[in-house]
């Protein structure tokens, strides 16, 4: 079983993808950060795209839907897939009860549920994908961490609706930075950097360019030092290194492709028994 730091590589059938060993600790949920490998997409979406909205024919997003579902053993109707914005809102999905929201009612970046069954998903082609846990209280949270949200806290915003609503202790909470776009291969004007100038700890995750002008941004770092910032240890956390940009035979990469890529899917469900119904909501906006 070949290691990234604390990040495995494992595969169910056709779907490659990986797990943090920090989150296996905990036996109430499952998780994954899938790969581009497994599916039926071709060219520019080779193979294993799910979102519909980037140019792919949609008989084989729906097949690749329908791969991961047998994969997991998940059926493909317990995926929510909210309609990523790029800004910092949280969609909360109660314990119980049906639910039924139209697509624009899902214009959210994170979300966070103690409901069993319903796998909460982000689409990732270079953005940051978080995945943090309550271990006591049972909560879990799926954050998709573009340079917008991430300059708007959202990783932070969501521990802090978790020990405002959940009752979370800080030292309950572990947290799983997948993989994305790395400094080695993220480069942004002033006005990107501006936006991060506020933030504690910018020193180590923004960096000054060799051009005039441009800065290198370390998006899954800035995330850390958020987590860091609202109390979770970092043993509490594990990060992935890996860059999609550097590695487009493993992950779909919006920049390193120059725009024409799919989009991997993360996914994290605590087991259970309950039903639910969801709809999805398919509008992606790339990392930019």
């Amino acid at each position: 079983m070949e290691k990234v730091k604390m990040f495995s590589f494992l595969k169910n059938g056709a779907i490659e993808y990986l797990q943090s060993s920090l989150l296996n600790k905990c036996d109430f949920f499952i998780h994954s950060f899938c790969t581009r490998r497994g599916g039926v997409s071709q060219k520019n979406y080779a193979s294993l795209n799910v979102s519909f909205g980037e140019g792919d024919e949609d008989s084989n997003v729906l097949q690749n839907w329908g791969r991961i579902a047998a994969a997991f053993t998940i059926p493909v109707e317990q995926f929510l897939v909210v309609n990523q914005v790029h800004e910092d809102g949280i969609f909360v999905v109660k314990p119980y009860g049906g639910y039924f929201s139209s697509r624009t009612e899902l214009d959210y970046d994170a979300i966070v549920t103690d409901r069993a069954d319903l796998a909460i998903c982000v689409k990732t082609a270079d953005c940051v994908p978080v995945f943090i846990v309550d271990r006591v209280k049972k909560v879990i949270a799926a954050v998709h961490a573009g340079w917008r949200g991430t300059a708007l806290g959202i990783s932070a915003k969501v521990v802090r609706l978790l020990l405002d609503n959940y009752g979370s202790s800080p030292q309950d909470i572990l947290a799983a930075i997948g993989p994305s776009i790395g400094a080695c291969c993220y480069e942004v004007d002033s006005s990107v950097a501006n936006a991060f100038r506020n933030q504690k700890g910018h020193d180590k995750f923004l960096f000054a360019g060799k051009k005039a002008d441009k800065w290198t941004l370390d998006l899954a770092e800035a995330n850390q030092r958020q987590l860091l910032g609202c109390g979770v240890s970092e043993e509490n956390i594990d990060l992935c290194d890996l860059c999609t940009a550097c590695n487009q035979d493993l992950f779909f990469s919006h920049r390193g492709s120059g725009g024409m890529a799919g989009r991997q899917i993360n996914f994290i469900m605590i087991e259970g028994q309950t039903p639910c119904l969801v709809l999805k909501g398919e509008n992606d906006y790339s990392i930019q």
